[in-house]
């Protein structure tokens, strides 16, 4: 039976945590300077792989962090220092590299993953499926993929903030997102910190 509370629950969480609204400056700044097209595409490859990746640590994510003996704190750590490296990047403005490369990379690494499934969402997740009984694992998946729909809308539509803001309004958001971004990465760590010494 679907649940309401549960779907509503989970999906205001992953709401905050993945935060669309907030996604969108980092995805134009990382995605600048290609063709629409391209741009349409990496958004959807995004959301795969970050959908991919919150599946596969909802179905065996505790598993997966017991079995190499991480735990979640390590997990937002790693996380946040991965992020940090890309929003220096954006704040200096050292994105230049093969386009090929580039382009796959933003697609995976940051967008997919940790931006969009960082640790904050799979450790929610983990627990969202663990906690949740036979009847309500179809509310849990069905918050998740509404996320991902969410986010894949948030970013297919902000391109057409590229047309009006132009070239130096992208360098803006550029650097404006690598702020933004630095803050997140920060944000995570010590969020992993605290957890390790409250653990402690």
């Amino acid at each position: 039976m679907f649940d309401v509370a549960v779907f509503g629950s989970l999906f205001l969480t992953l709401f905050v945590i993945m935060d669309p609204p907030g996604v969108t400056p980092i995805f134009l700044a990382l995605t600048a300077g290609r063709p629409a097209k391209v741009q349409k595409k990496m958004a959807f490859q995004a959301v795969c792989v970050a959908f991919g990746v919150i599946a596969v640590f909802g179905i065996v994510g505790q598993q997966i962090l017991d079995y190499l003996h991480v735990s979640t704190q390590a997990l937002m750590i790693a996380g946040g220092l991965l992020l940090l490296l890309v929003a220096l990047d954006l704040l200096t403005g050292k994105t230049d590299e093969p386009q090929q490369t580039k382009d796959v990379n933003v697609a995976l690494v940051p967008l997919g993953m940790p931006l969009l499934a960082g640790p904050g969402a799979i450790v929610q997740v983990i627990l969202a499926v663990q906690h949740a009984d036979g009847m309500e694992q179809a509310s849990v998946w069905a918050a998740i993929l509404a996320i991902h729909v969410v986010l894949f809308v948030a970013m297919r539509f902000s391109l057409l903030i590229i047309r009006v803001i132009k070239d130096g309004g992208v360098v803006l958001v550029t650097r404006l997102a690598g702020m933004m971004l630095s803050a997140i990465a920060v944000q995570q760590i010590i969020n992993g910190v605290t957890q390790v010494i409250r653990g402690g």
